[in-house]
């Protein structure tokens, strides 16, 4: 397996923040630079 698909494979850290009732904001630990927003979200399964 080559370094790129270790990283395609392993679980992806994630936090969610609501912005307001409606509006929840996904970030991920680390990555300063972007951020992920939807208007459609699901329960997360552990």
């Amino acid at each position: 397996m080559t370094a790129a698909s270790d990283r395609e494979s392993a679980p992806i850290e994630l936090r969610a923040h609501s912005t307001s009732p409606e509006k929840t904001v996904f970030t991920e630990p680390g990555n300063s630079d972007g951020w992920i927003a939807t208007d459609y979200t699901v329960d997360v399964r552990r």
